[in-house]
């Protein structure tokens, strides 16, 4: 992961006059737990706090959280003599608002929003942390948003986890996370048991372990994961393909931390944090009967779902570089149009498959000079259309055409679709302006005053 986060900072947004005392409050406060404090809002990168006493302020607010999203900024409202009501908080926090504190009167206490802000300020230091910096690469929005929801589970409490997605998304690298940031003063290892190869006529040795002689060729005695895993982590890898007739078992263990050998009468203890993977939607196969409703609310405490790779293709670069470096022990330059490549590929196999490309790629290598074009294999190459941008999605060329049609000049379509791509390309960067303008390669300038026509597009 690349350390360019923003660094963690302040600022306050006075709707109302009344905010001034709690901006002094919240200022001493803020430098005893050395944090940043600024009255411009504009000039934080991490928190914007605002007084809400009008609803009539409610576009101010929208507006300020439009541009705390675009700075990957966490937004406090401070609710004034409960102007807002639980609708109205159920929709602030449907628009992107993380927290939400009522205020009476005109002493109003920071305490609570000064316990918050620590413990975000906790998070953002876990993220840039060597713990998770050594783990975990991509700093882009979604995926940072998705690690910062993890690693507060993961620090600050001992619950289960379940971490559901497709395949090669890294959920073992996530697990492995959680263990390390996991504040056991004695913590052991991190067991890892693939639920694909248990076999149910072993009666779930992985799982319980077994005595000298329970079974044909047990010729010695084995301990299984649980014993393993006692007093450190349990990652249980795709649990959803845990035959059906071990699950009582695995419920137990769960629920009450004891479990018998094959072939022994002795209960034992284990006490672990329990993690589980899988790229089942688990509630369907409850349904099906495939897997314990009990057993799944015991594993599901919190649920967090990784994101494929589609969804953060602003990290492929770092990935593709850090898998680079661990191939070769360094870094080589890459043909721009080799990276295009890898960006706009499809990975159904997410991560493992990227990481699949680019040792494929290495296969040409010689180990010297840039890796180009001449590296990818013929078969990976993508579909020979010199029409594919016209026809992408079949859209494109039509709605130029219809705006032929109807009479628009090409000044216009080109400003038409110049603010398309703006929007696009802004979207796809989580409202980063700097990142939208390197996709377009412009000027940030040039951007904004795009933007800022907002005209009406009369062919979408």
């Amino acid at each position: 992961m690349g350390n360019h986060l923003h660094p963690f900072s302040i600022g306050l947004f006075n709707i109302d006059n009344r905010t001034s005392s709690l901006c002094e409050n919240l200022k001493r406060d803020l430098a005893k737990i050395k944090l940043e404090c600024h009255k411009d809002i504009e000039a934080s990168d991490r928190i914007a706090i605002i007084g809400y006493r009008d609803p009539s302020n409610s576009a101010d607010i929208k507006s300020i959280l439009h541009d705390s999203k675009s700075k990957d900024r966490k937004t406090i409202v401070i609710n004034f003599n409960n102007q807002l009501n639980d609708n109205g908080k159920l929709e602030l926090l449907y628009a992107g608002i993380n927290e939400i504190f009522d205020a009476n009167g005109k002493n109003i206490s920071s305490s609570g929003i000064i316990s918050r802000l620590e413990r975000w300020k906790r998070i953002e230091e876990l993220l840039l942390s060597q713990i998770v910096q050594e783990r975990i690469i991509g700093s882009s929005h979604e995926w940072t948003s998705f690690l910062r929801k993890v690693i507060e589970v993961a620090y600050f409490s001992s619950v289960p986890i379940l971490l559901m997605g497709e395949s090669g998304t890294g959920k073992e690298l996530i697990a492995g996370m959680i263990h390390a940031l996991d504040q056991r003063k004695v913590k052991k290892d991190l067991i890892l048991l693939d639920c694909t190869t248990i076999v149910p006529e072993l009666s779930g040795s992985e799982f319980y372990g077994h005595e000298k002689g329970a079974f044909t060729n047990a010729i010695y005695t084995r301990e299984g994961a649980f014993a393993l895993a006692d007093g450190g982590s349990l990652f249980l890898d795709e649990i959803g393909e845990t035959p059906i007739i071990l699950q009582a078992g695995l419920l137990r263990v769960v629920q009450e931390g004891t479990y018998k050998r094959v072939g022994s009468n002795i209960w034992r203890k284990t006490n672990f944090r329990l993690i589980s993977a899988t790229n089942k939607k688990l509630q369907e196969e409850i349904k099906k009967g495939h897997f314990r409703e009990d057993l799944y609310f015991r594993i599901a405490t919190t649920i967090f779902t990784v994101p494929p790779l589609r969804e953060h293709r602003e990290d492929i670069p770092e990935l593709v570089r850090f898998f680079l470096k661990q191939e070769l022990n360094f870094i080589p330059e890459i043909d721009p149009t080799v990276m295009n490549f890898l960006r706009n590929r499809e990975y159904p196999g997410n991560i493992r498959e990227l990481k699949q490309q680019v040792t494929k790629l290495l296969i040409h290598y010689t180990g010297e000079g840039s890796i180009t074009i001449g590296h990818i294999f013929d078969d990976e190459l993508p579909e020979r259309n010199p029409h594919k941008v016209l026809e992408q999605n079949g859209t494109l060329e039509k709605v130029i055409r219809e705006a032929v049609a109807s009479g628009k000049d090409l000044a216009s379509i080109k400003d038409d679709v110049s603010y398309i791509a703006v929007i696009a390309a802004l979207e796809e960067s989580s409202g980063n302006i700097q990142k939208a303008a390197g996709r377009l390669k412009q000027s940030v300038r040039n951007l904004q005053k795009i933007k800022q026509k907002n005209k009406e597009l009369h062919f979408m």
